[in-house]
């Protein structure tokens, strides 16, 4: 088995079919990766307590690359555990770098594995570092917690490819993302990345709104955590919109677009 792309679903997919007794191959990229638990507690609980999850993108550093960043890999399986590949490697998962070229005899990667896992190990341990911060600050009691030291790193020289003639694969899982389509909202309201311009969800056009969009407030804006917040403040966008519009109420449309 072969999984392209290892985000949330590459990385569980690969990770239950390798539990699962079969031989697996990851083709790694940029995802970053996080902790489950950190210090006694699942770390969404330290975020929540920490406020990350209720910051406005306008308070990111860079609100842009926020919107476009990938989610970090961890599993909720048997109540919850880190994803750690080079583990998994050094137990017998075959990891890749990027899916470079592939033929009916062969496939070739990229030579980036060792340093997609390098940054997506930098990610796992800063953010246990900033939970250390504020426990610190905030003067709590948690159990200490060593940060993360690598276990395995790939053998030196250029990615070899995967020869379909020794090794056939009984399938290629694709785990490579999506795009949003809008196509059907036939109103100029997009930028050239085709992405809808709006602050919080109110677009330049008049009576058209989006609600449900990963990031349209904060991190929780596309998930049920936090979408009632956004629909309330929308909601009297539109409530205040029609008491001065008058004869503009009519006119007023709300479009819902949940994303995940």
């Amino acid at each position: 088995m072969l999984v392209v792309g290892n985000g949330q679903s590459g990385a569980q997919i690969a990770e239950d079919l390798f539990f699962a007794g079969r031989r697996v191959h990851l083709s790694v990229g940029s995802a970053p990766r996080s902790p489950r638990r950190h210090r006694g507690r699942d770390v969404v609980d330290w975020l929540e307590r920490m406020g990350y999850y209720a910051m406005p993108i306008h308070e990111h550093a860079d609100p842009k690359a926020v919107r476009s960043k990938t989610n970090h890999y961890l599993s909720g399986r048997d109540g919850g555990h880190d994803i750690d590949l080079r583990r998994h490697a050094l137990n017998g998962m075959q990891l890749h770098g990027r899916l470079l070229e592939l033929s009916d005899q062969s496939i070739q990667f990229a030579d980036d594995l060792e340093a997609n896992l390098d940054k997506a190990d930098a990610v796992f341990n800063r953010i246990g570092q900033s939970i250390d911060l504020w426990i610190s600050d905030q003067g709590l009691d948690a159990p200490p917690q060593a940060a993360y030291e690598p276990c395995w790193s790939p053998p030196p020289g250029p990615a070899p490819a995967l020869d379909l003639a020794a090794e056939p694969l009984a399938a290629v899982v694709w785990c490579t993302g999506y795009s949003s389509d809008f196509s059907w909202v036939d109103v100029p309201v997009f930028d050239g990345a085709g992405h809808p311009a709006h602050q919080r969800g109110i677009t330049p056009s008049p009576g058209l709104y989006f609600l449900g969009l990963p990031w349209l407030h904060t991190w929780g804006s596309g998930r049920f955590c936090g979408i009632a917040e956004d629909a309330e403040h929308l909601a009297e966008v539109i409530r205040v919109r029609r008491v001065r519009g008058g004869a503009l109420q009519e006119r007023l449309v709300c479009t819902a677009l949940l994303g995940s």
